[in-house]
C-alpha cells in the first residue's frame, strides 16, 4: 500500500539527495567553518539551558544532522539556540532535566503534526515588527542570562532573568571575581572587534581559545566546563515518565511553537540571502520534528534552526544540505578527539561569546527604520520586545500579533468609505447614490450603519458596492439592518455592482434576494416585508 500523498510531500526527494553531490568539496569546507562557529555556541547554550555543555553538543550533532537531512531548506543549520534556552530555563526549574527531555520529545511529535497540517505557510503572515521585537527581546534575555557566568558567581535562584542578573551583580559586589569578568569582557571585545574587521572569520572560537590559554597559563581560579564524554551516549527513553505527560503538554506546546517560528524565520533569512531560493515550510517542520524526537534520546535539548549559523553557512557558499550535515559530523569528531581540551574552557569565556552574539543579533538599521515608519510599527516592535523580556517568547509573539491585527483593523476602518456620489431630483422623487469602498468588516460596521441612518428627505437610495473589497457576517448584518431601517421609513433601496464573491455573503444574510437575475436588486426590509 502506498503512503498517503501528504506523507510523501514532507520526505526528502531524490533531487534533494542528488544536490549533495554537486559541490562536495565546497560544502565540506563550509561545514568546517560552521562547526568552528557552532562549537562555542553549542557549549554555551547547553550550559545556559541548565542541562550542561554535553547536552548542547549532543543537540548540535544529532538534531543538526537530522534537520539537515529531512529539513526543507538546503542551507539551514540547526542546533541549540538562545531563544530556546529562554523557554527551557523555567522548564528545568519546574520539571528538572528529565522533564526537559520529555518536553523535547513531545514537541517533536507536535512539530510533525504541524508539518502534516501544512501549518508552515502561516509564517508568511507574521509582521516584520513582531519578528524584530521578538529578536530584540531574545537578545536582551540572552545577555541577562550570561551575567552570572560572566561575573564568576554561582547561579542565583529565580526564574526572571532580570532578577537573577540583579542578584548575581549583588553577589559579585560582595565577593568580586575579577578574573572571570575580565575573561568575559575580553572574549566579547575580541569577537565584536574581529567581526567588524573581518566578518567572515569565526572569531568566536578564537576568543574562546585565547581565554582558555590565558586561564591555563596564569592558573586563574575560574569555573570550567568540566569533563565531557568523548562520544554520544547510547539512545535511551529512561527519562520519560508517562504519568507526567499531561502536565508537560503546555510547555511542550510552547517549545514546539518556538521551534516552528524560529526555524521558519531562519529559513526565510537564508532565502533572502540567496535570491531565487525558497524553502519548503512543510518539510522544514518535518525535519525539525524528527530532530527534536531524536535529540532527547541522546540527552540533547530541543533544537531549532539557528539564524547565526545559517547565515554563516550561506555566506561561505554552501551549495546543498551536505554542508549542514558535515558541520554536525565535524562537531562529533571534535568532541571525540578533543573532549579533555574542550572541558578546560572557562564558562566566563562562553558567557563573553554569547554576550557578543546577543549584541550582533540586533540589526540596528532595520529596527531604526521600523521605529520611524509608523507609530503602529513602533508600538508593535516595543511591545513584543518588552513582552519577550517580561513574559515568555510565545506569549510575546501572540501579543505582537494581536496588536498588529487590531492596528490593521483600525486601518481598514479608516479606509472604508460610504460617500454620497450624486442626488437626482425628479418630479416628486429625490434619488441619492452612495459609493461603498474598502472592506465592510465588523470594525467598520457601526460607522456604515450610522451613515445610512442619517439619510433623510429622499425617496430612493442607490448603493453601489463595486468598490467593496471584503465583507464579513457583521458587516452584512449591519448593512441589512441599515437598509431595513431606511425601508421602514418608506425609502426605496437598490444595490448595484456586487462582486460574485461578496454576493454569496450578502445573499446568505438576506441582504440580497437569492439567485437574482441581475446585479441590481431591491433589498427586503429587516422584518422581511415586501418592497412597497
Amino acid at each position: 500500500m502506498n503512503p498517503p500523498r501528504s506523507a510523501l510531500s514532507v520526505l526528502p526527494s531524490l533531487a534533494d539527495l542528488r544536490s549533495m553531490t554537486r559541490a562536495p568539496r565546497r560544502d565540506l569546507l563550509c561545514g568546517l567553518t560552521v562547526a568552528v562557529v557552532a562549537l562555542p555556541l553549542a557549549l554555551g547554550f547547553g550550559v545556559t539551558s541548565g542541562l550542561g555543555a554535553a547536552s548542547g553538543l549532543a543537540t548540535a550533532i544529532v538534531a543538526g544532522a537530522l534537520a539537515a537531512l529531512f529539513g526543507g531548506s538546503a542551507r539551514q543549520v540547526s542546533g541549540p539556540t538562545g531563544a530556546m534556552t529562554v523557554v527551557l530555563v523555567p522548564i528545568v526549574h519546574h520539571y528538572g532535566a528529565n522533564g526537559v527531555l520529555s518536553v523535547g520529545l513531545l514537541a517533536g511529535l507536535m512539530l510533525l503534526a504541524l508539518a502534516f497540517a501544512r501549518a508552515g505557510a502561516a509564517m508568511a503572515y507574521v509582521p516584520a515588527p513582531v519578528i524584530a521585537g521578538f529578536t530584540i527581546g531574545i537578545a536582551a534575555v540572552i545577555a541577562l542570562q550570561q551575567v552570572p557566568n560572566a561575573l564568576g558567581v554561582p547561579l542565583p535562584h529565580g526564574e526572571q532573568v532580570a532578577v537573577v542578573a540583579a542578584r548575581a551583580a549583588e553577589e559579585f559586589e560582595a565577593t568580586p571575581q575579577w578574573p572571570a569578568l575580565l575573561l568575559a569582557l575580553g572574549s566579547a571585545a575580541l569577537m565584536l572587534t574581529g567581526a567588524r574587521w573581518k566578518p567572515t572569520v569565526p572569531f568566536s572560537l578564537a576568543a574562546v581559545a585565547a581565554a582558555t590559554v590565558v586561564a591555563e597559563t596564569l592558573h586563574l581560579h575560574v569555573t570550567r566546563i568540566g569533563s565531557l564524554p568523548p562520544s554520544l551516549p547510547a539512545p535511551s527513553l529512561a527519562f520519560l515518565d508517562v504519568s507526567r505527560i499531561p502536565t508537560l503538554l503546555a510547555p511542550a506546546a510552547a517549545v514546539a511553537a518556538l521551534a516552528a517560528l524560529e526555524s521558519l524565520l531562519s529559513a526565510s533569512v537564508a532565502d533572502g540571502m540567496r535570491p531565487g531560493e525558497r524553502h519548503d515550510p512543510g518539510k522544514e517542520l518535518f525535519g525539525q520534528g524528527i530532530a527534536n524526537l531524536a535529540a532527547p534520546l541522546f540527552g540533547g535539548v530541543p533544537a531549532t534552526g539557528a539564524i547565526a549559523r545559517t547565515a554563516v553557512n550561506v555566506r561561505t557558499g554552501a551549495a546543498s544540505r551536505l554542508a549542514a550535515l558535515a558541520h554536525a559530523v565535524i562537531l562529533a569528531g571534535i568532541v571525540a578527539l578533543a573532549a579533555p581540551l574542550v572541558g578546560r574552557i572557562p564558562l566566563a569565556a562562553l558567557a563573553g561569546v554569547l554576550l557578543a552574539t546577543a549584541v550582533r543579533m540586533v540589526e540596528t538599521d532595520a529596527v531604526r527604520a521600523m521605529a520611524r515608519a509608523t507609530r503602529g510599527d513602533a508600538l508593535v516592535l516595543t511591545l513584543t520586545a518588552a513582552s519577550t523580556l517580561a513574559l515568555d517568547l510565545v506569549r510575546a509573539v501572540l501579543i505582537g500579533l494581536a496588536v498588529s491585527v487590531l492596528l490593521a483593523l483600525r486601518a481598514a476602518v479608516r479606509n472604508t468609505r460610504l460617500t454620497p456620489a450624486a442626488a437626482d431630483e425628479l418630479p416628486g422623487v429625490c434619488n441619492v447614490t452612495y459609493h461603498c469602498a474598502g472592506p465592510l468588516l465588523f470594525a467598520a460596521a457601526h460607522r456604515i450603519r450610522r451613515t445610512l441612518a442619517d439619510v433623510e428627505g429622499v425617496a430612493v437610495v442607490d448603493l453601489r458596492l463595486s468598490g467593496l473589497t471584503a465583507v464579513d457576517a457583521t458587516g452584512a448584518l449591519a448593512l441589512k439592518d441599515a437598509v431595513g431601517d431606511l425601508r421602514g421609513r418608506g425609502i426605496e433601496v437598490n444595490i448595484t455592482g456586487v462582486d460574485q464573491d461578496h454576493r454569496r455573503v450578502l445573499e446568505s444574510f438576506g441582504v440580497l434576494p437569492e439567485n437574482p437575475s441581475s446585479n441590481r436588486g431591491a433589498i427586503p426590509s429587516a422584518a422581511g416585508a415586501p418592497a412597497p
